[in-house]
């Protein structure tokens, strides 16, 4: 198989060379097998594309940390196949892709489906706190909890063997990969935006998925003008291989009607990668899909003409130091450190922190060592949070404050160690 370059995405062409083509996008941690059971019926109409998210499925691992990265990666790879226009369907960070192609490039879609999605996945701050479990600890904790948070409990006691392909195909992502698109969708937040999805929309969730589930969904269907839901009882997050007999029958029906194709077919194809594909799995009958009726959401506010520094600071100082961070000491703030708080923001953050010179690998050295110095642990611990996510590993840290230690005095770093060594074990141990 010849290099996927850089810019462009590792795929696969399954049916007919003269139909139109249909797009299927993976999720976190899965390759494009996690599609097998849908391939046979979908390919009775459409072409199906199939692409895996770098470091996935054997993918060259060029770390992407932007959805819009992957998206446009996705796009180039498609206009060297000629493929112009063509139908979506993603799960989960798939799902994010589908989202952005139909905000930035509505010409290219011509229908859209949404499985196990969200316009914004949890939190920034549990995205960035499993990047750094992963830094510090490899994939294995990630990859031995992927059954519990992909299927079912009795599912995974059923099928033994999907749940250990389950497992195994996170275990072989590149890691860096995987932080980076850990970093992708702790960045991701589309839902102001979601009025302006502009193409026929199925949303589609287990009703069982408590990564994604049925609660992210209203959001997407109260948002998207054009959206309808649909549940699958007995699934959890990867519902296209739990439910795949259902997923596959409510594809084709979406596909099949809010879609009236008339454009550019693919032409070429790859040699694939010696990748595992899905064990066999019983039947499972299709489920009935309820259409939910949702409120539509409240008014977002107009967004601001030029921009402010405080605007840039309160990003960057959620991005480094956290969302549970900042909230805690934005509500605490009040008449008398309100105006404090908005400086600090404005001016450290916004003007500071946001500067080209430095990378924020090498702010967070710098502030630590800062903060030894002066002996301000409360904030040496948030900091060492920030570093982390930054993307220091704990041996990094070590050297920082052992470099402190000479400059800034043996007390000052020993009490250093003691804070940053508790930090470093709370945010580095993965949970169960």
């Amino acid at each position: 198989m010849s290099e996927t370059p850089s810019n462009t995405l590792q795929y696969r062409f399954d049916g007919p060379e003269e139909a139109p083509v249909l797009i299927l996008g993976p999720s976190l941690g899965t390759t494009w097998h996690m599609w097998d059971r849908q391939v046979p019926e979908l390919t009775r109409q459409w072409r199906v594309f199939r692409f895996d998210l770098p470091g996935h499925g054997g993918a060259p691992a060029y770390p992407a940390g932007a959805v819009a990265d992957l998206t446009a990666r996705l796009l180039t790879t498609l206009e060297g196949l000629g493929v112009q226009r063509f139908g979506y369907a993603g799960c989960a960070f798939g799902g994010a892709i589908g989202i952005e192609l139909a905000l930035r490039h509505p010409e290219r879609l011509a229908s859209l489906a949404l499985i196990a999605a969200s316009p914004r996945f949890g939190t920034a701050d549990e995205f960035r706190q499993r990047g750094v479990v992963v830094r510090t600890n490899g994939l294995d904790p990630i990859a031995r909890s992927a059954p519990d948070r992909w299927f079912t409990g009795g599912f995974a006691a059923a099928q033994p063997a999907i749940t250990e392909w389950a497992v195994q195909m996170v275990r072989t992502t590149d890691p860096g990969c995987y932080i980076a698109a850990c970093e992708a969708l702790a960045s991701f937040d589309v839902r102001a935006e979601l009025g302006s999805v502009g193409v026929p929309t199925l949303v589609l969730v287990g009703s069982e998925d408590q990564v994604t589930g049925p609660a992210e969904a209203r959001t997407l269907v109260a948002g998207i003008p054009d959206a309808r839901l649909a549940v699958v009882p007995g699934a959890s997050h990867l519902v296209p291989v739990e439910q795949p007999a259902a997923v596959t029958d409510l594809l084709v029906r979406h596909f099949s009607t809010a879609w009236q194709p008339v454009f550019e077919t693919a032409t070429g194809q790859t040699a694939l990668p010696a990748a595992a594909a899905v064990p066999a799995l019983a039947a499972v009958p299709p489920q009935p899909a309820p259409v939910a009726e949702i409120a539509p959401p409240a008014a977002v506010p107009q967004a601001q003409g030029r921009p402010d520094p405080y605007d840039t600071g309160i990003k960057v100082r959620r991005e480094v130091l956290g969302d549970a961070h900042v909230d805690g000491v934005l509500a605490r703030a009040d008449a008398f450190s309100g105006d404090f708080q908005e400086f600090v923001t404005r001016y450290a953050w916004g003007e500071v922190w946001d500067r080209p010179g430095l990378d924020r690998r090498t702010r967070s050295c710098v502030t630590l060592t800062a903060l030894v110095a002066g002996g301000h642990l409360e904030d040496l611990a948030s900091h060492t949070r920030a570093a982390l996510r930054n993307g220091l590993t704990p041996d990094e840290i070590k050297e920082v404050l052992l470099q402190a230690a000479v400059y800034c005095g043996i007390p000052a770093a020993n009490s250093a160690f003691r804070v940053a060594q508790q930090v470093i074990h709370e945010e580095t141990t993965p949970q169960e």
